[in-house]
């Protein structure tokens, strides 16, 4: 058995915690993987699962040898994908993560117009709020919202991501238009809630700076609960320019305080394309970041 059959089977194990899941997966018989995984113990000359009847888990060897096997199949999936693209169209797998704020807003219509112009490419495409390790593997691309500083990541700006302060009409007809940060504590507010967010909020207008507490009746971690709020009525909502734009151009929503500029979060103040630097930058990876940016100046997002 070779090398490379070995270690997927390894991390299949790994993944799925299961020699019996594994096989399944990967279409081996369970009595193979066992052979498998204890040919690269005997090589590695550690135990890389505890195992007991009813379950098994990583050992610290296991673990390490998890990152590095991960890391060696990774590396030769994209080389395979290299050479065969060098005579053929863009072809295998690209694996995208991001917040959930960019599905709906560009990146549903951005995916299945990518998928339309190459066929041979399959996305695997997976939004959460919570932070993804890039460095694990398990992801080719991410979207995020931050600086370009990023340990370990190589970070392609897509766009200045503008913050706004946004409320309905309905809203400010019943409770007043602000025209000063100060007044923000008079009002209901829509907070996003994340550990790494200031307390407050900034604003910046010829030089001076003012802030107000960050705080409002309604917060959460999930953007589009404070979306359908400030819709209804119940606040403003601060939040990126781009992920409103829809409503600020049906006049659903108005935007206010237009005469101060709101300082970037600990986000930043870029839409960015990150991958690893320790891989190269396959031609799925270059294709799709040049088509979100194609995407985002048609449609005018940014």
């Amino acid at each position: 058995m070779d090398r490379f059959s070995s270690l997927a089977m390894f991390v299949a194990s790994a993944e799925t915690g299961s020699f019996s899941r594994a096989a399944e997966q990967l279409g081996k018989t369970p009595s193979a993987v066992t052979k498998a995984v204890g040919q690269l113990e005997l090589e590695v000359g550690a135990r890389l699962f505890e195992r007991t009847t009813r379950s098994m888990s990583l050992t610290e060897a296991g673990q390490l040898y998890l990152d590095g096997a991960r890391e060696v199949l990774a590396r030769m999936r994209e080389t395979t994908e290299e050479i065969a693209q060098l005579q053929h169209s863009l072809r295998g797998v690209l694996r995208i993560t991001g917040p959930l704020i960019v599905g709906p807003v560009f990146l549903d219509q951005a995916c299945a117009e990518f998928l339309d112009l190459h066929p041979d490419v399959r996305l695997q495409v997976d939004l959460s709020d919570s932070y993804v390790d890039l460095l694990d593997g398990r992801y080719d691309l991410a979207l995020r919202m931050g600086n370009s500083d990023l340990p370990g990541l190589i970070a392609q700006p897509l766009a200045e991501s503008r913050l706004a302060m946004c409320a309905s009409p309905a809203y400010l007809e019943r409770r007043g238009t602000p025209r000063h940060p100060n007044e923000i504590p008079d009002h209901d507010c829509l907070v996003y809630r994340h550990p790494a967010l200031d307390d407050r909020w900034w604003f910046d207008v010829e030089g001076e700076r003012f802030s107000t507490p960050r705080t409002g009746r309604l917060n959460s971690d999930n953007q589009a609960v404070l979306l359908t709020a400030c819709l209804a009525g119940h606040g403003l909502l601060p939040c990126p320019r781009w992920s409103v734009l829809e409503h600020l151009r049906s006049g659903r929503l108005v935007t206010v305080l237009e005469d101060y500029f709101f300082e970037p979060d600990t986000f930043g103040a870029q839409i960015l394309a990150v991958y690893p630097s320790n891989r190269r930058a396959t031609r799925k990876i270059h294709a799709f970041i040049e088509h979100l940016r194609e995407y985002l100046r048609r449609d005018g997002i940014f």
